[in-house]
């Protein structure tokens, strides 16, 4: 029995790797098996930002305006197509009855999700960076870098994944949480400062879109890389906490939903449907 209690953690370890794995190797294969529409996404969007820029810029590219919105709409990027893995594969996997099989696995519920997420970030951290790319080659924009900036996007990278879970969360039991996606994406992109910078908007326009994922951490990270801030100076003045407190409060209210929605969905016999 002692033998048996000492394997336990060992093989429930390897039981949690192989179920992570699995969902990842599903989640990457769904989304590289129509890639076309990867792409013609993609270059719509690429499109879309160089269009808009033009706009803003009268006719003109701005040079002043471009890093920081290209790294606004960078954030943007990654943020609609981890969505898209976790938010939208989801309810395609409810809709077909294939969710409930992921509840049947030996490996805590949380395990799958976890996998979600990991497949979230593989599948659309390359396509953020190759969109961001791209018009930076075609219409040269530069960006310089200092490392400490690499604290600032790992903490957007989180605000983004920690959103993301809260909106696969509500749609275990909610199909019209794309709708919400949608909605709440659009928002950011309009005010995220992927059209200009934060500092252009009216203060209560920046107020409002610092209560969206994004924008705290988009803010940091302009204070570091174009206004020269040390993370102490920015720690100082509140951006750092305030997008730390906001990750957290996502990511708590993301997992209480999981929790709470999954054990609703079990009680009503819905698992695998609406």
């Amino acid at each position: 029995m002692a033998k048996h209690f000492a394997a336990a953690p060992g093989a429930g370890i390897r039981t949690g790797t192989t179920v992570l794995a699995a969902e990842v190797r599903k989640g990457l294969a769904n989304q590289l098996a129509h890639p076309l529409g990867h792409i013609v996404t993609l270059a719509i969007s690429v499109m879309m930002y160089l269009g808009l820029q033009y706009v803003m810029g009268q006719g003109d590219m701005r040079d002043d305006l471009l890093p920081a919105t290209l790294i606004a709409i960078g954030a943007y990027w990654f943020l609609q197509y981890s969505g898209q893995v976790m938010v939208a594969d989801l309810i395609e996997e409810k809709r077909s009855g294939t969710f409930a099989a992921a509840l049947m696995s030996p490996a805590p519920p949380w395990v799958a999700m976890c996998g979600r997420l990991v497949t979230a970030t593989v599948f659309a951290l390359p396509i953020a960076v190759l969109a961001s790319l791209v018009p930076a080659l075609a219409v040269g924009i530069e960006i310089p870098w200092r490392w400490s900036a690499l604290v600032p996007y790992l903490l957007l990278a989180a605000n983004i994944l920690a959103f993301t879970f809260l909106m696969a969360a509500i749609a275990i039991r909610n199909p019209m949480t794309g709708a919400l996606h949608s909605l709440l994406t659009s928002l950011v992109l309009m005010l995220n400062g992927a059209f200009m910078p934060l500092a252009l908007y009216p203060e209560w326009m920046a107020a409002a879109a610092r209560l969206l994922p994004t924008t705290l951490a988009i803010e940091a990270i302009n204070l570091v890389l174009f206004e020269g801030g040390s993370l102490a100076s920015v720690w100082s003045g509140g951006t750092l906490p305030l997008l730390i407190a906001h990750t957290a409060v996502l990511a708590a209210l993301g997992a209480w939903l999981f929790r709470r929605n999954r054990r609703l969905a079990i009680a009503e016999g819905r698992v695998g449907q609406y």
